[in-house]
């Protein structure tokens, strides 16, 4: 199955149904007075968050959801009957924008969360409540309302705690196959992976991360080179990237330094924000090397823009089971800070409203 991380569609709720204008009449009950029943509203449509799905590609041909209208009202006092809302079923991780105003409408970052995303129409009133002492047989009835008409952006990010960077072959996909249950496809070319992977990497029976490995970069990818940076906003959520470095590279002329400094300059360009995350490196490939600690301090001399630093082998394991540790530590040291610092923001607001 393709996947597709971003579509459009056109989401249409249902009108309200009529209210009626009737009056009672019966055998013996010349007068019976008004009985116009209150039209149905229409239905709504609705986005859930569904952990089961995994890509937009329900949505990519089919673009257009209607919910149906509510029925009009009757006499005899009937009311019209109310239309099924509809709802649309998305992977977590989904943003939901107004292509029109630009609004955000809903982040679905979480399982069986549930958003409006356009209101149906109110069913208009029959003539039944416009009876007064004054006015015993109105002939007035109001129309439903509208539903709202909306025309959405839909996108993927994939949630991940941890975001693997690098060129093609640099060995992000065997990294992810090394230390998780994940099976990318793994070749000796380039841009062997085409769309996202996602490996969960369980570190104890009670501790885990996620972890995403995306498409190569390549210099060039703000104008259209390689895939592009279509991908790099599934490492939007992520609190870790880890920068991998092809150290002993297969062919000459190939700089390892050079690769890593462009990678860095379309993850400036594509976003700020994400360049300035947490970035590890991590030097891949070190069974191929001789003087390993020689090239190692040469690279590190000449390339310092990283937290830290891991020497690491993807194809036989090597270094990797310190990392994931290293990786756990680190995001478990996060979260006691933003627990903390939701904590103190909590105890500044109480103060604020006595």
């Amino acid at each position: 199955m393709k996947f597709i991380d971003e579509s459009k569609i056109e989401v249409f709720a249902g009108n309200g149904g009529n209210g009626a204008a009737s009056f009672r009449r019966e055998k013996y009950i010349e007068k019976g007075g008004p009985d116009g029943g209150d039209g149905g509203r229409g239905g709504s449509v609705y986005a859930l968050a569904d952990r089961n799905i995994n890509t937009l590609v329900d949505y990519r041909f089919a673009r257009m959801h209607r919910a149906k209208n509510g029925e009009s009202g009757r006499g005899s006092d009937c009311y019209g009957k109310g239309a099924d809302d509809i709802v649309l079923r998305m992977p977590v991780g989904t943003v939901i924008t107004d292509i029109n105003s630009g609004e955000v409408i809903a982040d679905l970052t979480h399982d069986g969360e549930k958003v409006l995303l356009a209101q149906g129409g109110i069913g208009g009133l029959g003539n039944i409540h416009f009876k007064s002492s004054t006015n015993r047989a109105p002939r007035q009835c109001t129309p439903g309302t509208e539903g709202e008409t909306r025309e959405l952006q839909l996108e993927l990010k994939v949630l991940a705690d941890v975001g693997l960077l690098g060129m093609p072959n640099a060995g992000k996909s065997t990294f992810i196959r090394a230390v998780s249950a994940a099976r990318p496809k793994v070749a000796d070319y380039p841009f062997t992976t085409l769309h996202p992977n996602l490996g969960v990497v369980r570190v104890s029976p009670e501790k885990s991360f996620v972890i995403a490995d995306v498409p190569g970069l390549i210099e060039g990818a703000a104008e259209g080179a390689g895939l592009g940076h279509q991908f790099l906003r599934h490492l939007a959520r992520t609190r870790v990237l880890l920068h991998l470095v092809d150290i002993a590279p297969m062919y000459e002329g190939v700089n390892p330094v050079a690769d890593a400094r462009a990678i860095l300059n379309e993850l400036k360009k594509y976003d700020p924000a994400l360049y300035q995350k947490p970035r590890w490196l991590l030097l891949n490939k070190a069974d191929l090397l001789e003087d390993r600690d020689e090239k190692v301090a040469a690279f590190l001399k000449e390339f310092t823009d990283f937290d830290r630093h891991f020497v690491i082998s993807a194809i036989n394991g090597e270094g990797c089971k310190e990392l994931t540790y290293a990786i756990m530590e680190h995001l478990l040291a996060m979260n006691e800070q933003e627990k903390q610092a939701a904590a103190e923001s909590g105890q500044e607001s109480d103060a604020s409203t006595i």
